[in-house]
């Protein structure tokens, strides 16, 4: 019986050319953004130039986190206390909980089985609570038809965030993903497209929410200072009035992403590889469910999701043990608690979620699974198998839940 002995948390190193620039760093000590010799750019300045450049925008703001990057971008669009934003149900924490940060009020909308959002439900959400912005997570990477999308939205008067977190590099139609909306959130947390530990940027075309969101970093009227922000006179009207809601990135995790800007569309090509080798191991597997994926969606996999329709919960708990025996480790979106980073709308009480039916009967059977890039094709194909023989084994009516349970080695 093979047994895996990967990693699904070691992620790769980061680049020598990272390493060298932060120590660097370490030697002078100039860590803050805004601490600088004459003459000299800010490594920080300088990601946001390349970032900006590499996605097309014209504004860049690299923030503390992908969580504080949305938060701004909240607050940039003046959504005040008690105000309804639109999200996904299906997302993680951090993206009601940039909502709430600001006190505004999370509602959740439908899940498709396709695990995009649902574009009934969104109108419907849309006209009920008169939200005028829509959170729109790319949960686990999976874009919706962003050309409907806009198109209902524009029609709605509603403002779409794109949160980014999962999409870094991928496109629809050709468009990067964060450029459809009025601005985008990314994250660079070390489980992202690029790995600083913590942090974030936004993008935007719009030089009034860009300004707006550089002051909100806490820019200490040193705006100026800035490669991919708008000229001085934007500021002048705002700076007086914006709040430091300090959060700026440092120099030092600057100085670790701009050497991994380059490397994303490697990246992406080798998620890819390592994605469709457990696609086709997994293919045609009774009792499983791939997710399909258009063909306008270029994605940047670094994460596999399917779907176990009609198990019940017994049956998918004993999956993810079995699995877990054999050194692949499952993650249960259905899982009656939240686990690690695991969870699920109606976990988050604060928001006072509603029941969502739809979207309830798709997380009972989702199973997701990070693809670091440390695994080859080999040990991807190797993962699709061991799932593959244990879902098998867990047909509905074959073996009971409790004796498919793992005694132990």
């Amino acid at each position: 019986m093979e047994r895996f002995t990967g990693s699904f948390t070691q992620q790769e190193p980061i680049p020598e050319a990272g390493i060298a620039a932060a120590m660097d760093i370490l030697r002078h000590g100039r860590l803050h953004r805004y601490n600088t010799a004459p003459d000299e750019i800010a490594q920080t300045a300088l990601l946001e130039q390349e970032f900006a450049a590499f996605t097309g925008a014209r504004y860049c703001l690299a923030v503390a986190s992908g969580g504080y990057a949305m938060a701004t971008a909240l607050r940039a669009l003046q959504v005040g206390p008690g105000e309804a934003v639109l999200t996904n149900a299906f997302t993680l924490a951090p993206v009601p909980g940039a909502i709430a940060s600001i006190g505004a009020r999370p509602v959740f909308i439908e899940t498709t089985p396709d695990l995009t959002i649902d574009f009934a439900h969104l109108e419907s959400m849309a006209l009920s609570t008169g939200a005028r912005v829509l959170m729109l997570s790319h949960m686990r990477g999976h874009l919706c038809d962003m050309d409907r999308l806009m198109a209902l939205c524009d029609r709605l008067g509603v403002k779409v965030i794109e949160d980014c977190a999962h999409t870094m590099g991928a496109a629809w139609n050709g468009v990067p993903s964060g450029r459809h909306g009025v601005i985008g959130c990314y994250s660079t947390q070390t489980y992202k497209h690029m790995n600083s530990g913590e942090g974030g940027l936004l993008v935007t075309d719009d030089a009034d929410l860009a300004a707006r969101s550089v002051l909100l970093s806490g820019s200490y009227m040193l705006y100026p200072r800035h490669r991919a922000a708008p000229p001085p006179e934007v500021f002048e009207g705002l700076r007086l009035d914006i709040p430091n809601i300090s959060g700026r990135m440092d120099n030092l995790r600057a100085a670790i992403l701009r050497p991994q800007i380059a490397l994303l569309p490697d990246r992406a090509a080798r998620w890819l590889a390592l994605y469709r080798a457990v696609e086709q191991g997994l293919e045609q597997t009774n009792g499983l469910r791939l997710i399909p994926r258009p063909d306008a969606e270029q994605f940047v996999p670094s994460s596999f999701q399917f779907t176990l329709p009609g198990w019940e919960p017994a049956r998918v708990a004993a999956l993810i043990a079995r699995c877990a025996a054999r050194g692949v480790e499952l993650k249960w979106f259905g899982a009656p608690d939240p686990v690690a980073f695991t969870s699920r709308y109606d976990h988050w009480h604060y928001a006072a979620p509603r029941p969502l039916p739809q979207t309830d009967a798709v997380l009972a059977g989702l199973i997701d699974m990070r693809l670091p890039l440390t695994f080859t094709p080999a040990d991807a194909a190797m993962i699709a198998r061991i799932i593959r023989a244990e879902v098998l084994s867990l047909r509905q009516g074959e073996i009971s839940p409790v004796a498919a349970l793992p005694l132990g080695d």
